[in-house]
């Protein structure tokens, strides 16, 4: 099968929708099947897997209380159908074309066997109460729509009037399982993790933070890795920035500590990082979020904390680290629930949708005759 992907974020840049695209790739060449990517790419420098083509560099635009980086208008377009044309694609798999992207371009300017993925759960989002009529129109030449969580199937119902299949977000449990431990850590007095953008409101890492000071009172040796983009007015004592990392140093963040937090305060629709952090057997206390607790199987594989509250994280975070046995049973729930979530699980369940989107055209995906860039006015 010669398959089409459309990445709406940079490549380049860390990302849970990046993420899925590229171990999706992975995983249907591991399968056997061709796959070409079209990408917007922000670094002229960086290295890319053969299959990535690029699509140019992004503008950030405010979406889902964060900063996305897009590309959007008629150079974008050409380069989409350009990419479409020679591909000769089966089957064209559009992600998020709910955002001003490369995907919604594809939506417009292609037919044939087409799949959409939606990530993210927004029910407030501008951009779908501007496109509710011409995005429907469009929506109707898919052929299959994806949710990653019943939150983001519930934004398409809702804003859409469609429906979708619930396909889980994956993760490569094997690669997660084998990262080793950063030298020096788990820290002698405890460690704490945190994966996400340092200055993304959404993320909590503030939440974290307040619990963190309240923690070290009593526990002067705590510390606390922290990886992600962003940096902070000031570095608290016991706190160590790592910045952005590669997904192997991710992976050794996750074997490094005795706790994984996600302070998250909305907006998720899924909870990636939560299954990376179970794939590598970390214990997990994470804010008590719709997605998260379907993530963590309801705290079967996860301490809940309430929702931007510091001393409910300091508690939950305090009884794992004075219970060895405890972190042991979070850590053996986790590693038994995400194997539900590998991708060589749900990359098969795409590849069904995949197939009865084939099923029903006669030939493969082109471009229509005329280019299309959306009016948004």
């Amino acid at each position: 099968m010669r398959v089409g992907l459309v990445s709406p974020y940079p490549w380049d840049v860390p990302g849970g929708v990046v993420a899925h695209v590229r171990d999706l790739a992975a995983s249907l060449v591991e399968l056997g099947h061709e796959v070409s990517v079209i990408s917007p790419v922000d670094d002229e420098d960086a290295v890319l897997p053969p299959y990535v083509v690029r699509a140019g560099r992004t503008v950030p635009i405010p979406f889902n209380g964060s900063v996305s980086r897009l590309v959007f208008g008629p150079v974008s377009a050409t380069r989409v159908r350009r990419w479409i044309h020679k591909g000769a694609f089966d089957v064209l798999h559009l992600h998020s074309p709910d955002t001003l992207s490369l995907s919604l371009l594809a939506l417009f300017n292609a037919r044939g066997p087409m799949v959409a993925t939606f990530h993210a759960a927004n029910p407030r989002s501008r951009l779908l109460a501007m496109m509710q009529s011409p995005l429907q129109v469009q929506l109707e030449k898919l052929n299959g729509t994806i949710a990653v969580s019943p939150a983001a199937r519930k934004t398409i119902v809702e804003h859409l009037g469609g429906d979708a299949v619930l396909i889980p977000n994956g993760v490569d449990v094997r690669f997660f399982a084998s990262g080793g431990a950063l030298p020096g850590w788990p820290a002698e007095g405890g460690a704490l993790g945190f994966v996400g953008r340092v200055d993304e409101p959404r993320k909590g890492l503030s939440v974290l933070l307040s619990a963190f000071a309240s923690l070290r009172a009593s526990r002067p040796s705590l510390r606390l890795l922290v990886a992600g983009p962003g940096s902070l007015p000031s570095v608290p004592d016991g706190v160590t920035l790592l910045g952005q990392v590669s997904e192997e140093m991710k992976a050794s963040l996750y074997r490094s500590v005795d706790v994984f937090v996600a302070p998250n305060t909305g907006g998720e629709s899924f909870g990636i990082i939560l299954l990376e952090a179970m794939a590598a057997g970390a214990p997990i206390v994470a804010s008590d979020l719709d997605a998260f607790r379907r993530v963590l199987g309801d705290g079967a594989a996860g301490q809940l904390a309430s929702v931007g509250d510091p001393s409910s994280f300091a508690h939950g975070i305090a009884s794992l680290l004075d219970s060895p046995l405890r972190r042991t049973q979070l850590s053996a729930a986790g590693r038994s629930l995400v194997s539900r979530y590998d991708w060589s699980v749900v990359a098969v369940e795409v590849l069904h949708v995949y197939e009865t989107a084939i099923a029903m055209h006669s030939g493969g995906v082109v471009e229509e005759p005329e280019a299309v860039t959306p009016d948004l006015a």
